[in-house]
């Protein structure tokens, strides 16, 4: 039995002015954070404060009801004072009412029911404690659930290339600091991502760069990565996180505002990849132009035109002619060089020159078909 004597009871109920006035006071004199906070949110603590005395004394007053409800203390505040005050901040409040209930003890109870009480405030206090810890879970949970969505909306927007003050301005609110350079991987998963599953994901992320934001889109994981460290590292730490199909990289772009231009690529890169089965996990989306350029993608035929076949054709040496006789002839140089009329070293020479103008290497397989397609789309977009 916790309610004390009626005549401790009557004292309680009495001196509820009282402890409110002293719990003010502790909170002023004894807790800095209190102090710091705008006048709005000190009111909000107060009111907290006096309705856990309030309730207390109305608990105490009926021996017979177990402290449930003690969650309608946090009834009165706003559900955004969770933002300005931490449940560490909350516990520090809690006990500053216990001490000064237990201070009082001894004017407020009757003569030999003070430890009855002070064991009574000690109870009532733990059960607020939990309740407390009810309320913070709750508005993490709610703000988590309007974080993710929030942050699906942001990414939606960024793969669109639609970057406004109001996109920026949400990105910040998500945490971007927007340091360094950015770069987007895409992929899919194995298995339907529920909440769980996703929060793991975002810690994963937010583990492996500085800032980190993702979209689940169906089966589909869209991942952007910012920050000053090697990003490339980043994406390949994340493979594990992706079902077993291919994961493509988007090239890095210096900030967020470019990022459509990553997202892009990456996408082209996934839609294309299955006409690669050899291809890397990850794989670089500037690794896959030939493939991208099957499905239509115009930046990768662009950068196709751009890096290989115009440096090439307007270069000296007959590079372009030389390039064209190799791949024509089954990629072999004695075959070129009967062609050409010239000896094959000759025509391998030429083709470390194509390697150091295009960056693409014609003796290796994989490259040759790089720039063989970039021969194809240049020829036609010649003409």
């Amino acid at each position: 039995m916790h309610g004390g004597t009626p005549e401790t009871q009557r004292r309680v109920r009495e001196g509820a002015g009282l402890l409110a006035a002293a719990a003010m006071r502790r909170l002023d004199e004894d807790l800095d954070w209190y102090r710091a906070l705008p006048a709005e949110d000190r009111s909000w603590v107060g009111l907290v404060a006096q309705a856990g005395i309030s309730a207390f004394i109305a608990w105490f007053a009926d021996p017979s009801r177990p402290p449930h409800g003690v969650g309608d203390i946090f009834a009165s505040a706003p559900p955004e004072l969770t933002r300005s005050i931490s449940l560490q901040h909350t516990l520090h409040l809690v006990r500053v009412v216990v001490d000064v209930v237990e201070s009082h003890a001894d004017r407020l109870a009757a003569p030999g029911d003070e430890r009855e009480l002070r064991e009574a405030v000690l109870l009532y206090s733990r059960e607020v404690a939990f309740s407390a810890a009810e309320v913070y879970a709750r508005a993490a949970e709610v703000r988590g659930a309007w974080d993710a969505r929030l942050e699906a909306l942001v990414v939606d927007s960024l793969v669109r290339g639609d970057v406004d003050d109001s996109v920026r301005s949400r990105v910040a609110a998500l945490g971007w600091s927007g340091r360094g350079s950015t770069l987007v991987l895409v992929g899919t998963s194995a298995t339907a991502i529920d909440e769980v599953r996703a929060a793991d994901l975002r810690r994963a992320t937010r583990r492996a760069a500085d800032d980190a934001l993702v979209g689940i889109q169906g089966d589909r994981l869209v991942v952007f990565l910012g920050g000053e460290g090697d990003l490339r590292a980043a994406a390949t730490s994340l493979m594990p996180r992706f079902g077993p199909g291919p994961v493509v990289i988007g090239p890095v772009v210096q900030d967020l505002t470019d990022s459509a231009r990553s997202a892009r690529a990456a996408l082209a890169g996934l839609q294309a990849a299955a006409a690669w089965p050899q291809a890397p996990r990850p794989v670089l989306a500037d690794d896959l132009l030939p493939e991208r350029v099957l499905v239509g993608d115009a930046t990768a035929r662009r950068t196709l035109v751009v890096q290989a076949y115009e440096p090439l054709a307007a270069s000296q040496g007959a590079l372009l002619e030389t390039i064209s006789a190799y791949l024509g002839t089954g990629r072999s140089l004695e075959a070129a060089a009967r062609s050409l009329y010239v000896h094959p070293n000759t025509v391998r020479y030429r083709l470390k020159r194509v390697a150091d103008v295009t960056g693409w290497d014609p003796l290796d397989a994989r490259e040759s078909y790089v720039l063989q397609t970039a021969l194809a789309v240049g020829r036609l977009d010649a003409t």
